[in-house]
């Protein structure tokens, strides 16, 4: 499993969808702050720069298959 860290937010994404197009753009489309781009081959990326954007919708984790995509907070 992959983990991006910020201040805030930590997002983890399992490797076994890493490399997976149609996931990934899944993942793209989804999220309303950018934390996912596409790579080479349509790789999965994390911005990172983004992360402490995130507004806990949980779109991310409701677009990826059971389990594979987790969104952290670092705060109470």
């Amino acid at each position: 499993m992959t983990v991006a860290e910020n201040l805030f937010i930590d997002v983890k994404v399992d490797d076994s969808i890493k490399n997976d197009p149609a996931i990934t753009t899944k993942l793209v489309d989804a999220c309303p702050v950018d934390i996912f781009a596409a790579g080479e081959s349509g790789s999965l990326e994390i911005v990172t720069k983004n992360l402490d954007e995130c507004v806990l919708c949980n779109l991310c984790v409701d677009a990826a298959p059971a389990g594979t995509v987790e969104v952290v907070k670092l705060y109470e």
